[in-house]
């Protein structure tokens, strides 16, 4: 087949949940024998200016690089670009791009969304870009020849309110590489001195949450944050003003950086507000890390019931889970090894590659494969039982 992928920053992936769920996924195609082509925008990973990569084309448009019209911009003109060239396959990412679909699907082309995520509730946005957006959301599940969550939880949502199926394949990660503290000490870290954090700077990651919550610790454990401004430097000015010395602002780090940083936390905090499925957060999990997590659905889907949970928004309750984390060293451990021998075995790359493959074969052939059938859950998931923290009296966990 020859596949193309719009909506997305570009290949190889710097940064971006996005951006290194498509790259995993396209390398894979290529090696099993298809011509695939992803749509970058220019300025993305300017330190590689290769046509190819690992046999995946790249094609590169530029964007009007601000909040509102970099990703639009770049994707209308891929849009444009790909509607005369011959492809088997044109793979939107997001809703906001995938609304895009209409325009192809009109000339008679197969067109497949993954919706990441409920958009329009991000904070970033007013209130004429939600309305945009939440259009958007409706044409990604309605205007493609197929439309795939990638957790069961935003699969729910969509169903029940576009009335239509839609189809689970869930992001994924590699098997982890367990690094002994060597770049960390460059920033002075020397391996379980650090709670981690790993995302975005933008407000719905709820990194304003944790310092707040941090702040009122009294600890010798430095909080760490790998990750940059997308587009929210105001935001990343008030973050940095509230945070005390021990608070660290590493920037985006990947490669054997952030594998050092995974494997040598004492433990992984994910505060956010609003997630489709969380790239570092299951990475977080195959690492063995303890985590420290919000109770929002996508989190609690993929942490089960091995992890210390709070309230979303709630700084009291995430202050109480963290002390509970360093206060309870033997919980952080036996936490770690539980959410490390759950493992990834749904979220693997391989196993996510074919079901993509077979889902691009049923849009081009109208015929569903059985491999690819998810039980259809007839209410929300159940995320089973939760660790409950310990009350200030000290009473025992419950699990």
């Amino acid at each position: 087949m020859k596949i193309a992928f719009l909506g997305l920053r570009g290949i190889p992936a710097t940064w971006g949940g996005v951006e290194r769920h498509v790259e995993e996924l396209t390398t894979r195609f290529v090696k099993m024998g298809h011509d695939v082509t992803v749509y970058c925008r220019s300025y993305y990973c300017k330190d590689y200016e290769g046509d190819t990569y690992k046999g995946v084309k790249l094609r590169r448009l530029p964007a009007i690089n601000t909040t509102s019209l970099d990703a639009v911009s770049q994707t209308l003109l891929g849009t444009l670009d790909v509607i005369p060239r011959h492809f088997d396959i044109i793979h939107y990412h997001s809703a906001g791009k995938a609304m895009f679909t209409v325009f192809p699907r009109l000339f008679g082309k197969r067109c497949v969304s993954t919706i990441h995520g409920v958009e329009w509730q991000r904070d970033k946005w007013g209130t004429g870009a939600r309305a945009v957006l939440r259009v958007a959301e409706w044409a990604a599940v309605r205007f493609p020849n197929a439309a795939i969550s990638v957790s069961k939880c935003l699969k729910h949502y969509l169903e029940e309110r576009y009335h239509t199926r839609v189809r689970y394949i869930p992001s994924a990660v590699n098997d982890p590489i367990f690094r002994q503290p060597n770049k960390i000490r460059e920033f002075g870290l020397e391996g379980k001195d650090y709670i981690l954090f790993v995302a975005r700077l933008v407000p719905e990651k709820g990194l304003h949450f944790l310092i707040d919550a941090y702040n009122r610790l009294d600890t010798d454990l430095k909080l760490v944050i790998a990750g940059e401004s997308q587009h929210s430097d105001q935001y990343v000015d008030e973050l940095k003003r509230k945070a005390n010395k021990n608070v660290m602002f590493l920037g985006y780090q990947y490669g054997e950086t952030l594998q050092e940083l995974y494997t040598n936390c004492y433990c992984y905090a994910q505060p956010s507000t609003i997630e489709g499925l969380s790239v570092t957060l299951l990475e977080a999990v195959v690492y063995g890390n303890c985590i420290i997590t919000s109770n929002i659905p996508p989190n609690l889907e993929v942490v089960q019931n091995n992890a210390l949970t709070f309230e979303s928004k709630n700084v009291d309750d995430l202050e109480k889970a963290l002390r509970q984390a360093i206060e309870s060293p033997d919980l952080a451990r036996s936490l770690g090894e539980r959410a490390r021998a759950m493992g990834a075995a749904e979220y693997n790359y391989d196993s996510i590659a074919v079901k993509t493959i077979q889902l691009y074969e049923w849009v081009l052939g109208n015929k569903w494969s059985r491999s690819l059938s998810v039980p259809e859950p007839d209410a929300q998931p159940s995320y089973g039982s939760t660790i409950h923290l310990q009350s200030r009296e000290g009473k025992s966990i419950s699990s």
